[in-house]
């Protein structure tokens, strides 16, 4: 079978992440979005929200798997059998940062990283974008969706 994982914080999932996805669903058996801790950042959703979201917006690629992680990516990888990372790059500046890591990676385990360009309508998206257009009441709508749209509404209304 072949794996690979696609880690971030996801918090929030946006389309573009799941563009990222989609594509790795489509050349890999199965594909784990890896929800990864970091302990030093606050969240707006919980670790638990992120992968209930995550679990819905890919439900219908039928091959994706959501599980969360704290720890070095390449030991995630090697507790699943996992032998490729998937990453979506937005802009040369994501590749300095990303082949540095892949780098690293492929030293420590052997795993190795497939980056896929992100598509050129999500190439200025980022979760921290989004969260911020959000609170300050701007319509994000066309950059997440449907489920997380609603969850930034409901937490935000809350908050």
């Amino acid at each position: 079978m072949r794996r690979a994982v696609c880690p971030g914080s996801f918090d929030p999932i946006t389309n573009g992440h799941l563009d990222i996805v989609a594509r790795a669903s489509k050349l890999y058996d199965v594909v784990h979005v890896a929800v990864m801790i970091n302990k030093s950042k606050q969240g707006l959703f919980a670790v638990e929200e992120r992968i209930s979201l995550i679990e819905e917006c890919t439900e219908s690629y039928g091959n994706v798997v959501v599980e969360s992680f704290h720890g070095l990516l390449v030991d995630y990888c090697k507790q699943r059998d996992i032998p490729a990372i998937v990453k979506g790059l937005r802009a040369v500046s994501d590749f300095d940062y990303e082949l540095q890591m892949a780098q690293m990676n492929n030293g420590l385990s052997g795993v190795e990283t497939m980056f896929i360009p992100t598509n050129p309508i999500y190439s200025f998206l980022s979760s921290s974008l989004v969260k911020e257009v959000a609170t300050w009441g701007g319509d994000v709508s066309h950059l997440v969706p449907e489920p997380v749209l609603r969850a930034l509404g409901e937490k935000l209304r809350r908050d």
